[in-house]
């Protein structure tokens, strides 16, 4: 992964040569929406409290416990404790970006969605809060943490997420197999090169019209960005949006002309 000062260089550069975020001069009625109507949508939705207060409980909660490690930075199998507190400050998306999600469910109400890194569950409770009626298949590669996750969409009430754990290698692809198409997938899970490009064509089997696939950390290490130019260069895909922390792809086919975009938010 890029050190501190290396990833501070990299979002300068992207702070400079990317779009605003308002929308001025943006061609596209389709980005432009998304800008207008999503990233720039203010409303404080009742359910940011509902999973804020849950961030805040896990913020404070001291239990240990024992992580098994399948992503980037890790040896397969390897076994270490943490705290959920800990857990929660440093693996968990923030409320900024948290919220994103939210309303990119909200606007576009995909009806099946895929989660890769269930984590402690905070970015799958905004998920799933803003379209109770869509079903949230989520996966995570650790157990311990996929039982705290469970209790708290218990919490929450959550009634539409299967939680699925294992290694994503075998569990995407199982999941695949129960679903005719997917509407929206956010990937968080394992930060290599290799693996991303990897969930990325297995998904492109399932994906229509109106997919959205999301990618988290797209600038996290050289790996990644290989992935996500990877990622970008592909036919299928038609659209994509680079907001630095997350990277965003569309197959839409009023997208005559690949478009790719970078807005700085």
């Amino acid at each position: 992964m890029y050190s501190k000062f290396q990833l501070s260089f990299k979002y300068l550069n992207y702070y400079f040569t990317a779009s605003n975020g308002k929308g001025h001069g943006m061609h596209s009625p389709f980005v432009f929406d998304f800008i207008t109507k999503i990233l720039n949508d203010k409303t404080e939705y009742s359910d940011y409290d509902k999973v804020g207060g849950l961030r805040k409980k896990l913020f404070h909660n001291e239990a240990k416990l024992k992580i098994e490690e399948l992503g980037a930075g890790s040896s397969s199998g390897k076994s270490n404790l943490r705290s959920v507190a800990s857990i929660a400050r440093h693996a968990v998306k923030s409320k900024k970006w948290g919220q994103l999600l939210y309303r990119i469910v909200k606007y576009y109400q995909p009806k099946t969605v895929i989660e890769l890194g269930t984590s402690l569950g905070v970015t799958t409770s905004y998920l799933s809060s803003a379209n109770p009626g869509s079903k949230i298949f989520t996966l995570e590669g650790s157990p311990q943490i996929a039982d705290v996750a469970k209790q708290n969409f218990r919490t929450l009430g959550l009634q539409n997420v299967e939680l699925v754990n294992g290694n994503f290698d075998y569990t995407l692809p199982a999941v695949l197999y129960q679903i005719p198409t997917v509407d929206l997938v956010f990937i968080d899970g394992n930060h290599r090169k290799d693996p991303t490009e990897n969930y990325f064509h297995w998904l492109l089997s399932k994906v229509h019209n109106d997919t959205i696939l999301i990618f988290d950390d797209i600038h996290w290490s050289p790996e990644m960005e290989e992935a996500w130019e990877h990622i970008k260069s592909h036919l299928a895909v038609r659209c994509s949006i680079d907001l630095f922390f997350l990277g965003i792809v569309f197959f839409r086919q009023e997208f005559k002309a690949r478009q790719h975009f970078k807005i700085r938010w």
